[in-house]
């Protein structure tokens, strides 16, 4: 296994990657080792490194934050051995009988979602989304599906280039199927109280008016997953999904324009799987 590593914006935590899923679900955060006991064995097991004063777990990434005093140099090792002997042994990262404190809800598989077989509307859609909108889609490289619907909202699963095209399927849709309102990834399905925040809408209208327009020539979109604290969480998709410059892209230009619009952010972290990329910009190294 090879673990990369990146600084944050604090010099007292670091982010590893070891190069496999950690926690797809989401951040999830440990403030000590009582806190990780029962729940994470990855988390516990550093906590059982003295200098190690908190953990952060992401769907691709660890962020080990130190003590005061003490040097990468000497911690990193340490960090390394103990991530490394962690996923050797093939323990789960997250025990599937933990639940995280009330409030601290995480986006459900696709299965969860609404999708009642019987109802007319949901034929209607598949139909279309079967003999229209997923040969479309196929021609450009990408693919769409169904995940879900509820209350006027179609789910859609976009595949590659193809998130490109939302807003002619939902005109589509919406065309065909009177009842449908809306159509949204099916990833945002849950409401996150985050998004409903000035910070959130301030980095909205900025994704949606500089950025998208921007990465729209590479065949990708960027979109604001979640806003807690200091931190605003981003998902890239299409041609940015996998694309070997998705690094730079986020941190000489999405963190740099975010942080200049809403100075109270202070990282921004990418939740993205890179590795189900199926049409990236630039091929990684």
């Amino acid at each position: 296994m090879f673990i990369q590593t990146q600084p944050t914006d604090s010099p007292d935590r670091m982010k590893f990657l070891p190069g496999c899923d950690v926690h797809p679900p989401g951040p999830l955060e440990f403030a000590d080792a009582e806190d990780a006991a029962g729940e994470s064995p990855l988390a516990a097991r550093l906590f059982g490194i003295e200098e190690v004063a908190d953990v952060e777990l992401g769907p691709d990434y660890v962020i080990v934050g130190k003590r005061a005093g003490i040097d990468w140099l000497q911690l990193k090792p340490a960090v390394l051995g103990a991530i490394m002997d962690h996923f050797v042994a093939g323990v789960p990262v997250v025990r599937a009988r933990a639940a995280r404190p009330e409030g601290a809800a995480t986006a459900p598989p696709a299965a969860e979602l609404p999708l009642d077989e019987s109802d007319p509307v949901v034929a209607e859609l598949k139909e279309l989304i079967e003999t229209r909108i997923r040969p479309a889609a196929k021609q450009g490289g990408g693919d769409v599906a169904l995940k879900g619907y509820a209350a006027g909202v179609v789910y859609l699963e976009f595949g590659g280039p193809a998130f490109q095209l939302k807003s002619g399927i939902e005109n589509m849709l919406r065309h065909y199927v009177p009842e449908v309102e809306r159509v949204a990834d099916w990833r945002d399905a849950i409401p996150k109280p985050g998004l409903e925040t000035a910070e959130a809408q301030a980095i909205q209208e900025l994704l949606e008016t500089v950025v998208n327009p921007q990465v729209a020539s590479h065949g990708g979109h960027i979109s604001l997953v979640d806003v807690e604290g200091a931190r605003a969480y981003i998902r890239m998709e299409g041609g940015c999904q996998g694309c070997g410059m998705a690094n730079m892209t986020l941190k000489q230009g999405v963190e740099t324009q975010i942080r200049q619009i809403v100075p109270s952010i202070r990282e921004v972290l990418d939740v993205t799987d890179h590795a189900g990329g199926t049409n990236p910009y630039y091929q990684p190294a």
